[in-house]
Order: structure tokens, then C-alpha cells, then sequence
């Protein structure tokens, strides 16, 4: 495909100059980057001296999000971003986005669509990934000739989901930092699981949104409605594209539909989906691996999508809720030597945008849960109804902190296999978020152990970091120990050659050859010997 068309240089040169930018960042991911001093060259001729452009790579986070802090170092007035992209708001910058053109077989697509209509009574939803979103109205064309040369009237059976738009402006109610803890400051909705109270969801994004003739849907930068008398699980979901984040997002978020999945690279279709429906299963089991943690890590997985300032306060407020304490984290990318450093985290939540909020925690020492994960884990009386959440913007709501009951009865941990007590929020600290909050916590928890040393770890876990430190055996280099006289020394036997033994020291010889291998050993245990010296010696020198 002509490179100008594939990276949009005409459309991204209107788009500059509609709004008089003049610094402009090009963001590209680690596949494309060698593209871009073409791209740059190309827009440069066509936009002449007046137009700085600054090319970015190796984002904070993930490559799919813009990355606005990075545009921030070179006073950047927008953000051109290329390749896959999650679409996630961004909360500084206007950002456009260009997605590439992949090659697909239009006709092999279509008729494979027709194939699919014929063997089921269901409705198809055609989903796609953003880089086919070209070809769009080319398949609508051919599919709907198709089926009027087979004399077929099931064309209304074929619905398109149509892409939100290829610019997004900064977000009104996130433009400053104050305003996204303010403006959403709340609670976490019951999207994805039911509750014993009157049961109230917050229906957007990947959940859908009601409106007066239908709902209406939004994920991954797409968007589609189905008629109020449907559900989405009525629909057979044809996704066009490869096995990446953005499908797994699909197959989570709609675990209920029946799903098929296009390749367009192998020209074929492929329906076994068990790999990704397993993961449902593993993050179950983090749910409740997370219920028994005491302290909690809060992982910022992104600076950039907007309201996450918003969902880190509420995670706050939710964890307080509780009775756990938690910390948190900016690291730029996780990994399992950076999370190491915190061995005193029982579990970490992981803020980003939808499409890399999955980490693989087997590696870790902790699981990393997603916001949606920890609204299971720590709200009381809640269950997993099956629905599952991946956008952290489903979860904000304009209402209060829930009020956690402090006669909560003991659970049961399906982990530990029995009943527990939560550590009621009062007992937990309480400490409010000041300057002098860290040392007012360690010297109370130093106290603790000074006087109760051996009840510092009551109910198996620390309940903060100073409590975790406090209990760990080793202590550093430089403990205080209360005797600090030193030890007499003993003199022990002398061996052959006049050095001093330990009683039970002993003497191995080796034989090798004209020289042998003296060594003298002492026995620790059963099981170890500590070496104390060698000496090699002549044979003729040897006495016996």
C-alpha cells in the first residue's frame, strides 16, 4: 500500500493546520518506529519550517495510550499518534490518530460472513480491529451484494460497529488534577456483580449504555447499538483481526456471547477461544487470593488516560473502607524486579487503560489484580455475577464512599480454608494523609515491637510496611543487640603442625599424586561442614 496513504500524510497536514499547531509530538510503537523519519520528512515539506515536529518512542507505559507526559518534556501542543491505539481520553492534549491500513481479502471476508449466517439463527455484530476500519464500507458493499445474488433476505442479520472518531480532545471534566479527584470523587458501582442491597449500575463503555431506543455500546474505539428488545448475548460476534489485546478485551467483556474470530492474514476463521476464557478462571482466583491481603499496593499504570487520578482516590477510599492499608506506586512499566522491592504488598492493583490493565502476575511475588478485580475483593457482600469489567471508567460514580458495617460476621477464605476476621478500618490506623503520618506509623509500630515482639504478626500478616519491617528477622547490619560485652574466647587443641583446633575439628587427605590435600574441617550439623583451613603438603614432609 502507498506509504503516504497507509500513514494519512494529506489528512494529518489538514488536521495540523486546521489548528494552528506548532509543536507537534509523533508518537510511534517500538514496530513502526523505523517509519518515522519518513513520516516526519513528509509532513515537514508539506508544512515548511514554521511546524516543529518531535518524535516520541519508548512510552512510560503501554503504546497504546498517548503518551502526554512524554509530549509534555517538549511543550507539545498536540499528540499524532500512529498504530494501535486503546482510544482511552486523554486528560492535556487533543490527540489524532492515524491506524494503518492492514491488508484483508474483502471478498474471502465477505463470504465467510455469508457462510456464517447460513449455519446460525443469531444476528452478527462484525467488530474489528481499528487498522481494518478503511475497508469497512468496502465489506458492507460486497456483503450486501452477496446476499441479494444468493436471493437471500437475511441482510438486516448483519450488523457494523462504526469507529468513534480518529481525534479526541482533552476531557472537560478531567483538565486538571484537582478536577479529576473532585469531579467523580465516589464510590465503585455495582457493574459486574450483585449485592444484597437495591442493586444500581452505571451501564457504558463495555457494558453498554441504555438509551431510549436500544442500547448503546463503546469499546476499544468502537461503537454500535442493538434494538432495546435484544440483549448482546443474542448476537454472534465476528471479530476481524489478530489475537491481541483488543480482542481479549472482546472476549472478556462479552464472556456470554458466542464469538468468531477472522484472520486476515491466514484467510480463515477460528472459534477456539478456551486460552482466553481460562483467564476468567485465574482472575477468580486473585479475587480472592486479594480478600485475604492486609496491604495493598496501588500500581499507576498510566498518566495520561483521563479520571485516573479519580479511580486511585476511590481505590483509596474503598481499600481504607476495608480495614487494609495501602501505598501507592509509580514505576512506569511493572516488572517482577521493581515489585520485589515490595515484599510487604499482599496484592497490587493495577490502574491503566482496558487493553493493558491484564498483567500476567505468575512471575510476580503478588498478584496484580485489575480497579474492577478489587471492587470484588474488597466490598463485602458482593459477588461476581459473571460480567466482567475492563475500563476503569465504568467504575466512577458521582455518589459516596460505600459505609463498610463494623459488625461484619468472619468469611470464609477459599484460599486458606477457613473463617476470617477483617481488620475493621479503626483498627487499622486510621492515619490521615500528612507530612508526618509515615513516622508517627513506624514509631508506633517499633514501640509495638519493643514491647510485644512476638505478636507484632498477629493473624499471619503486618498490617502496614512499618509493621512488616518490624517483624522481619533480619534487621540490618547495624542491630542493637541488649548484651553488648564481648564473648570470651577458647583455646583448643593443636594439631599436627602447632595451629589451634576446635575439639572437633577434623583432617581429610586426598591423594593426589606427589603432593596431597590437606584440609581441616569442622562439622556444623548433620549435614554441613564449614571449611576453617588448607594446606598443601609434601609427601616427604609427611610424619607418620
Amino acid at each position: 500500500m502507498d506509504f503516504e496513504s497507509n500513514y494519512e500524510i494529506s489528512r494529518t497536514v489538514e488536521y495540523l493546520r486546521a489548528g494552528n499547531f506548532t509543536r507537534v509530538a509523533l508518537q510511534f510503537p517500538d514496530e513502526l518506529l523505523k517509519d518515522s523519519p519518513r513520516v516526519a520528512k513528509a509532513l515537514r515539506s508539506e508544512l515548511g519550517e514554521g511546524v516543529r515536529l518531535f518524535v516520541m518512542a519508548d512510552a512510560a507505559y503501554g503504546s497504546c495510550c498517548v503518551d502526554e507526559i512524554a509530549a509534555s518534556h517538549v511543550d507539545a501542543e498536540c499528540v499524532v499518534h500512529y498504530g494501535h491505539a486503546c482510544m482511552s481520553p486523554t486528560s492535556t492534549l487533543p490527540a489524532m490518530f492515524v491506524f494503518g491500513k492492514a491488508s484483508i481479502d474483502i471478498k474471502n471476508c465477505a463470504d465467510l460472513i455469508g457462510r456464517c449466517l447460513s449455519s446460525t439463527d443469531k444476528p452478527i455484530l462484525v467488530l474489528y480491529g481499528l487498522e481494518y476500519s478503511y475497508a469497512l464500507m468496502h465489506l458492507k458493499t460486497v456483503v450486501a451484494e452477496s446476499l441479494v445474488l444468493s436471493h437471500s433476505n437475511l441482510g438486516p442479520m448483519v450488523n457494523y460497529a462504526d469507529v468513534i472518531g480518529s481525534v479526541i480532545n482533552p476531557s472537560q471534566d478531567f483538565t486538571t488534577e484537582k478536577d479529576q479527584i473532585r469531579s467523580l470523587n465516589g464510590s465503585i458501582t455495582n457493574a459486574g456483580f450483585t449485592s444484597g442491597g437495591d442493586e444500581k449500575k452505571i451501564l457504558k463503555f463495555g457494558n453498554g449504555r441504555r438509551m431510549e431506543n436500544g442500547t448503546c455500546y463503546e469499546l476499544g474505539g468502537l461503537t454500535w447499538s442493538i434494538p432495546s428488545d435484544h440483549k448482546i448475548e443474542d448476537y454472534l460476534l465476528f471479530w476481524i483481526g489478530p489475537e491481541n489485546s483488543a480482542f481479549t478485551n472482546v472476549v472478556l467483556t462479552f464472556n456470554a456471547c458466542e464469538i468468531i474470530r477472522y484472520d486476515a492474514d491466514e484467510r480463515r476463521l477460528l472459534e477456539d477461544f478456551s486460552s482466553q476464557r481460562r483467564i476468567l478462571k485465574r482472575r477468580y482466583y486473585l479475587v480472592e487470593k486479594a480478600k485475604d491481603a492486609n496491604i495493598v499496593g496501588i500500581l499507576v499504570g498510566t498518566l495520561g488516560c483521563a479520571g485516573y487520578l479519580s479511580i486511585i482516590q476511590q481505590m483509596k477510599e474503598l481499600i481504607k473502607g476495608a480495614g487494609k492499608k495501602s501505598y501507592t506506586l509509580v514505576m512506569g512499566r511493572p516488572n517482577s524486579a521493581k515489585l520485589a522491592n515490595f515484599p510487604e504488598c499482599d496484592v497490587f492493583v493495577y490502574v491503566s487503560c482496558a487493553q493493558t490493565a491484564l498483567l500476567d502476575s505468575k512471575e510476580f511475588l503478588s498478584p496484580i489484580i485489575t480497579p474492577f478485580e478489587a471492587a470484588l475483593a474488597f466490598g463485602r457482600g458482593r459477588q461476581w455475577s459473571g460480567e466482567y469489567v475492563l475500563n476503569f471508567h465504568d467504575l466512577m460514580v458521582s455518589s459516596g464512599p460505600e459505609a463498610v458495617s463494623g459488625t461484619e460476621e468472619a468469611r470464609f477464605s477459599f484460599i486458606k480454608g477457613g473463617y476470617m476476621e477483617d481488620i475493621q478500618p479503626e483498627e487499622n490506623g486510621g492515619h490521615e494523609e500528612k507530612s508526618l503520618a509515615l513516622a508517627e506509623t513506624t514509631e508506633k509500630a517499633l514501640n509495638l515491637q519493643s514491647q510485644h515482639p512476638n505478636t507484632i504478626m498477629f493473624k499471619g500478616a503486618a498490617r502496614s510496611g512499618s509493621e512488616f519491617f518490624a517483624a522481619r528477622s533480619y534487621q540490618g547490619l547495624n542491630r542493637q543487640y541488649e548484651n553488648l560485652a564481648p564473648q570470651s574466647y577458647v583455646i583448643g587443641r593443636l594439631d599436627i603442625k602447632g595451629v589451634a583446633l576446635n575439639p572437633f575439628v577434623g583432617l581429610l587427605s586426598f591423594d593426589m599424586g606427589a603432593w596431597n590435600l590437606v584440609i581441616l574441617f569442622q562439622p556444623v550439623n548433620m549435614f554441613s561442614f564449614l571449611l576453617r583451613s588448607c594446606k598443601f603438603v609434601s609427601v616427604d614432609e609427611m610424619q607418620f
